[in-house]
Parts: structure tokens; sequence; C-alpha cells
């Protein structure tokens, strides 16, 4: 038992030092498209971003935070954003939270242990051991698509990411392969999970969690299982578990709009992409996670991670969906060709991003709700210092149902079709299966939607120029 109290404390000790060195400032990247940035009345030029490290995205890390008047910035971000969407605990609430985090610490350990296949010492508490019993178990079937990543996140404290995609890596046998350091690697994750803000009600480490179990069940699928190298699910993981790394539960108009130096620095831009992508290239070089490989292949890693997580960007949906339509129209996508392969990867964490209303109705709903409440909350900020509302953050104008029913519409279909042309298996006609039931139960909630749906087709002009540009602000705040 001696040694499971030290390593209890070792770990106490290393969240209050996460703790301390927190404070980073995160936001969503909502590039908008042609369309939606017309509406906005909002110029966003184009530019190829390059891999480059700008002074000005320093990750801030110390108690200070935010310190708007050297930057420039509208009052309003005077506000930590790392509690906008913090409730009021009672101070009765904190030895019950003390107690869940070392839980956590002691099941750290035991997972460790199991995962490397060492023997159990001592045995831990009752409670304990049972809780991870039963997360082992949901490992064990960590491909279904099915999988209830919220269960998941309870059953490990709160640690879901940190659990699967050690897991997953493990799996895959990454560790080995690339001989990664199990201390270094413990740490990057870590990490990774506590720049994710968990106040955010959907754009937090649980999220993030999903995106890439999602991103497993494809890269199972048969036509990727039987190209992708060890080096492509690599980047694929660590992408889909890095690609919304410290986002701050706004979107990007919201960053243009207060002056916040983050669209300043990236000139309206993939805002919010490159800050996800730079936060987590530092992480890998504060960790020194790939230190043991050449320079010249971590360079590349930190490259290819970039073009994976910019293609989240919504902006750039339809240019990503046409050119995959392209290639299978003419039926020239060759796996074998790197280049390929990695465009393959672009579409697949495209679509883990935003699979959600490709998920069973008890887990669909809930992620449904979840990013409503992110977006109303925006706009109740909005109205309250008096700025312009963003699209679908308005709570008065705007329902659950109705947000849901366009995004389906406009930006899930389209892409979850080509994917399956791509990859036609039960998995993908299961995601489409998912897609229509919950199509029609929030259009059963939605009375005026079906009638106002048949009067968007009938006039193709104001349903391609409104509706679309509404649902990709929603794209954007998802992605």
């Amino acid at each position: 038992m001696g040694i499971a109290l030290i390593w209890s404390i070792i770990m106490i000790l290393v969240r209050w030092f996460i703790s301390k060195r927190r404070g980073a400032i995160s936001y969503d990247s909502s590039d908008q498209t042609a369309l939606y940035i017309r509406m906005l009345a909002v110029t966003n030029k184009t530019i190829k971003p390059s891999f480059v490290f700008t002074p000005g995205d320093v990750r801030v890390r110390s108690q200070v935070g935010f310190e708007p008047e050297r930057r420039g910035s509208h009052p309003y971000l005077g506000v930590d954003f790392r509690t906008l969407h913090s409730r009021a605990e009672s101070a009765g609430t904190i030895p019950a939270r003390r107690i869940r985090r070392l839980f956590s610490f002691q099941r750290h350990l035991l997972s460790s242990r199991l995962l490397r296949g060492a023997p159990q010492l001592n045995p831990l508490h009752i409670l304990d051991e049972d809780y991870c019993g039963q997360a082992k178990c949901m490992l064990e079937k960590v491909g279904s698509w099915n999988f209830d990543i919220f269960l998941f996140d309870r059953l490990t404290n709160g640690n879901s990411l940190v659990f699967l995609t050690f897991n997953l890596l493990n799996q895959y046998g990454l560790i080995e392969l690339f001989q990664l350091d199990m201390v270094k690697l413990r740490r990057f994750l870590v990490l990774v999970q506590e720049d994710y803000h968990n106040q955010n009600p959907y754009h937090n480490a649980v999220h993030a969690a999903d995106v890439t179990q999602a991103m497993h069940c494809y890269l199972k699928e048969p036509k990727l299982a039987e190209s992708l190298t060890s080096f492509d699910i690599l980047l694929g993981l660590l992408a889909a578990a890095t690609h919304d790394l410290d986002h701050p539960g706004v979107n990007q108009p919201f960053l243009i709009k207060t002056n916040h130096y983050l669209a300043a620095l990236y000139r309206n831009t993939s805002v919010l992409e490159n800050h996800h992508w730079r936060s987590a290239v530092g992480l890998l070089r504060e960790t020194e996670l790939f230190s043991n490989l050449p320079a010249e292949d971590s360079l590349s890693i930190e490259r290819q991670l970039g073009s994976l997580i910019l293609a989240t960007d919504i902006s750039r949906q339809n240019e990503y969906l046409s050119r995959f339509r392209t290639h299978l129209d003419e039926n020239d996508l060759s796996l074998g060709n790197a280049s390929h392969r990695h465009f393959v990867l672009q579409m697949a964490l495209k679509c883990a991003d935003i699979c959600n209303p490709c998920r069973p109705w008890e887990l669909s709903k809930q992620w449904s709700e979840k990013v409503t409440e992110e977006f109303f909350h925006q706009g109740d900020i909005e109205k309250k210092h008096k700025l312009e509302i963003s699209p679908l953050c308005d709570s008065e104008a705007n329902t659950i149902a109705s947000v849901q029913i366009g995004f389906m519409t406009y930006v899930v279909e389209p892409l979850f079709a080509e994917w399956a042309r791509f990859s036609d298996t039960r998995l993908s006609q299961t995601m489409l299966g998912h897609l229509g039931l919950n199509k029609a139960s929030w259009s059963a909630m939605e009375p005026e939607a079906s009638g106002s749906s048949e009067e968007g087709e009938s006039e193709t002009g104001r349903a391609t120029e409104e509706p679309s540009s509404r649902v990709l602000s929603q794209g954007s705040q998802e992605s």
C-alpha cells in the first residue's frame, strides 16, 4: 500500500504543477465560407498558413491570465475565457471533488500497470477497482460505433481522453514501434487533457475523446486498415486528440468583433485551427515526446499534424468535399500514394469531428443539447455586452431542433454521403441510418421544419445563401 500512496502523492503534485502552469487562452476557429462571411459582413482573405511559430501565439501559462490592455482588445475580453462557461460551486462540493481526484490518481496508477501487463502489487480500494474494471471492459469494445463516451468519462473520473488515447496508441503497437517514453507520453496526454476547457459544454476533453474514438472506427475500416501506415495512424490519433486544443467556447467571429490578438495574428483566417495546431506542437516540444526521432521526422509530424487539424476548418468544407467528390467520380484515389492517404485522413478527421448526428439518438441528442447550450451562452454574452449576436447563438430566434436540422441537411449529409461512396461498409450505412432517424426525431420536435424545408428547396437561391451559411456557422463552432 506504501507504493500506491507514494504514487498517489506524486500524481497530486503533478496535477498541482499543471494547475499552476495553466493559463492559455483558447478560441474556436470558424473561418466562414464566402456566404457566411457576406452574411456577417466580415472580410476574410484566404492565406495559406506556413509552419512558422510567430511570437504572438505564445501560450500564456501563469496565474496572471489574460491581459487585454496590452493587446488593445475589446474591454469584454478582460473576462477570463477559462471561466466563460463555468458555474458557481458551493463550498460543500470541494471535499467530494478532492475524493474523486484521489480515485483518479489511483486509477491512473492501476491502468498504467494493466496496460504494461505488470502484476498488481497491492489491491487498491474496492470502489476504485470496480470502476477500473468497468472502464477496461468498455475499452474492449472501443471500436463499437455505439461506444458511450459519456459513461466512459464518468468511469475514468473525467480522464477519458488520457485513457482512451493511451489505450489506442498501445493497441496499435505505436508506443513500442516509435519507442515512445512512457513518462513523456503520459505527461503529454495529461497536458493535452488539461488544456481543454472542461467548463465548455461542448468543446471540451470529452468531445476530443469522442472524436478520437470515431477516428479509431474509421481507421479500422477495410480500405484504410489495408493501406494506412503506422505513421498515418499515429498522425490520425494525435490530430483527433488535439484538434480543438485550448478551445474557448466562442467562435471566430466573436474574436474578430472583439479585436482579439489571435484574430489579428492569423489575419482572420483559420484562427482557431491555427491556434489548436500551434498549441499541440507546443506540447509536443515541451514534453519532448518525439525527441528520440530524427529532427526531420519530428518536424514532418508537426507539419502533417497541422495539415490535418487545419482541414477541420468548416470554411473550407466545400473545397475538401468537391475534391473528394472529384476523386470518387474519377476513381483515381490511390491509397498507395502518400499524399492520397493523407487526404483520406483529412476527410476521416472531418467526419469524426462532426459525426455526432450520426451516433445513436441517446448519444447524439446529448451532444446536440451541449453544442446548442454553448452557442446560446455566447449569444447571451453578446447581448449583455451590446455586441452583434452571432448566427445560431440567439436563443430567442433558434431552437435546438432548428439548429440541428439545418446542420444535418447542409453540412453532415453531403459529407457522409461521399464518405459512404468511398467506404461502402456496414459502418457507413449505420451512420447514415442514424443520421436519417435523428433528423426525423428533431423534425418531429419542430413542426414548422418540414414546411420551411420544402419552401427552401423550391427557392434554391435563397436556400443556398441563407440556410447553408447559418449552418456553416454551427459547423465552424463544432469543428
